[in-house]
């Protein structure tokens, strides 16, 4: 019995220190403010070793990529424990085609390899706000038909947008996102890959960098958390 409990601490231990190795594919709205960075910052807070890749250009889709062959390439050679796919926000029926399709492609490779994909769901530009449901809906059937995991960034970026807080998630263009923006993106997908930790945890002053009001943290750490 205590073999049994010494093997099952030394596996969890490693598994511990095992780094999380994730490649991004997507576009601006990925490498913007270099999300995958913050990421990484925020893991190390944690202690946890999350390194990552990205293929992204700008005003690329899924399929573009998927057209280049670079990503497939990557997928099949580099052992890596998740891909994060990202395009624009997919309102319109074009968009969920191609968000359902090259997802297909993709997920198909990805278990081969033995890595997870997951959807990193955006949102819409502020003069196309009124289409934030159908970007909302078409993420998440896009998850749920290719067996994907679904970062909801977009629908937490909505729930966001309701509460009074001086800190703004669009940039100047109000399309991309702000260096607050992208923070509450990486806080997600951080909270995604590792259900069990507070966000409670992550002092204010590690992130001020990209939040610069105190209670603006509080609230997208809040509203994720609950």
């Amino acid at each position: 019995m205590k073999k049994q409990v010494l093997i099952l601490l030394v596996l969890c231990l490693g598994f511990q220190l095992h780094a999380q190795k994730i490649l991004f594919i997507g576009n601006s709205l990925t490498y913007a403010n270099d999300l995958p960075l913050i990421l990484e910052e925020i893991g190390n807070n944690y202690n946890k070793k999350i390194s990552t890749e990205m293929i992204c250009y700008p005003n690329y889709a899924i399929v573009d990529h998927l057209e280049e062959g670079k990503v497939q390439k990557k997928i099949a050679t580099e052992n890596y424990d998740y891909v994060i796919i990202q395009q624009g926000p997919s309102s319109q029926e074009e968009g969920r085609k191609m968000l359902i399709d090259s997802g297909e492609v993709l997920s198909t490779l990805c278990k081969k390899h033995n890595t997870k994909l997951g959807y990193y769901m955006v949102w819409p530009s502020k003069r196309y706000y009124f289409t934030f449901d159908k970007v909302i809906k078409n993420h998440t059937e896009a998850a749920k038909m290719n067996e994907a995991l679904l970062f909801p960034v977009g629908k937490y970026w909505k729930e966001y947008n309701t509460l009074k807080t001086n800190t703004s998630l669009y940039d100047k263009d109000l399309f991309h996102p702000s260096k607050a923006g992208s923070f509450l993106a990486a806080l997600i997908l951080f909270k995604k890959l590792y259900p069990t930790e507070s966000l409670q945890k992550l002092p204010f002053k590690k992130v001020r960098f990209w939040v610069a009001h105190k209670k603006s943290y509080i609230a997208m750490v809040n509203l994720i958390e609950n």
